[in-house]
């Protein structure tokens, strides 16, 4: 008889299959909105998700914005897709960095006069292979929510109006859930206040890190009711699943024709440098939903949380 590990092992298995084999299967031409001008934007894509993620949305036609951090490697991430005949650019592009941010947006809007597609996959995880060590809090706060945020708020007035809606993917975590048996926020106002998406607000979302952040410099986290578990991590991607369903409020009453859907999803625990290579799915895996979520025809669901293509909660 399977314990209950095995029995989980086996569930992610399967769904790790079907998953593969939906990717292998081709949108119809009435389903494809998109074209060889339509422009999606990969953050963070030199390595794995997120190369993955460009390769895949280039398998499909669309033309790729490929940016990294380092230049050469950034450089080398899009020379391999475009050696494969695949419609890839690279720019440079560091999230945490305004006057990085600005070159871009410039850039891009000379360029292209805009983007239909925002994958924000950019992050980091410094603690691996340590379950709890807050030393790089700063960083990875400032990367993985504040970092994100800010190429959010940069990219929104470039989203091109469709018929179908511009869309924005942001990789995210099940870590970041509310309610995580291991990883919850121990304050019950303070997570009843970011559950209530008609009271959530930037400054609640920026109040919550900046506190963490204060308590972390003086000491007092662990007391601080905060998650147990990846505690630097998991509150960054509870920020950005926060933000994912406040900026899908406040986009929604957006006429037709200017529709904005932005959702975030979990890919799991993907094989790659960011988990060590621990991980167990493999990074074609991984971006599947990413995908799936840019392309999905007559797209009306925002501020979702997905995993393996189905709506998670929160």
């Amino acid at each position: 008889m399977m314990d209950k590990k095995e029995r989980a092992r086996e569930k992610r298995e399967m769904r790790r299959q079907e998953i593969s084999l939906l990717r292998t299967i081709p949108y119809s031409d009435h389903q494809r909105w998109w074209s060889s001008d339509t422009v999606a934007v990969v953050t963070g894509a030199n390595r794995g998700i997120g190369f993955e993620i460009a390769h895949q949305l280039a398998m499909h036609g669309l033309t790729v914005i490929l940016t990294s951090r380092e230049t050469g490697v950034g450089e080398e991430a899009a020379k391999v897709l475009q050696e494969g005949g695949l419609n890839v650019v690279f720019h440079q592009l560091d999230i945490v960095n305004p006057s990085s941010i600005e070159t871009f947006t410039e850039w891009i809007q000379q360029n292209y006069g805009g983007l239909d597609i925002l994958v924000n996959n950019a992050g980091i995880n410094i603690n691996i292979g340590s379950e709890n060590s807050v030393e790089h809090a700063e960083k990875v706060i400032e990367t993985n929510y504040f970092g994100t945020k800010s190429m959010i708020k940069a990219m929104i007035p470039l989203l091109r109006p469709s018929a179908s809606g511009a869309r924005i993917v942001s990789v995210t975590s099940r870590l970041g859930r509310l309610n995580g048996r291991r990883n919850r926020i121990g304050n019950v106002t303070l997570r009843a206040q970011l559950e209530d998406v008609d009271s959530l607000s930037e400054e609640l979302i920026d109040g919550t890190m900046n506190k963490f952040l204060e308590q972390v410099k003086d000491g007092t986290w662990e007391s601080g009711g905060w998650p147990q578990v990846y505690t630097d991590y998991s509150l960054s991607k509870l920020a950005v699943n926060a933000y994912t369903r406040l900026m899908a409020r406040i986009l929604s009453d957006r006429p037709e024709g200017h529709k904005i859907y932005i959702n975030c999803y979990c890919p799991g625990w993907v094989k790659t440098a960011m988990t060590g290579w621990a991980g167990h799915i493999p990074p074609e895996d991984g971006a599947d939903t990413a995908v799936w979520l840019a392309l999905l025809p007559e797209l009306s669901v925002s501020g979702k949380f997905f995993a393996e293509r189905r709506e998670i909660n929160f």
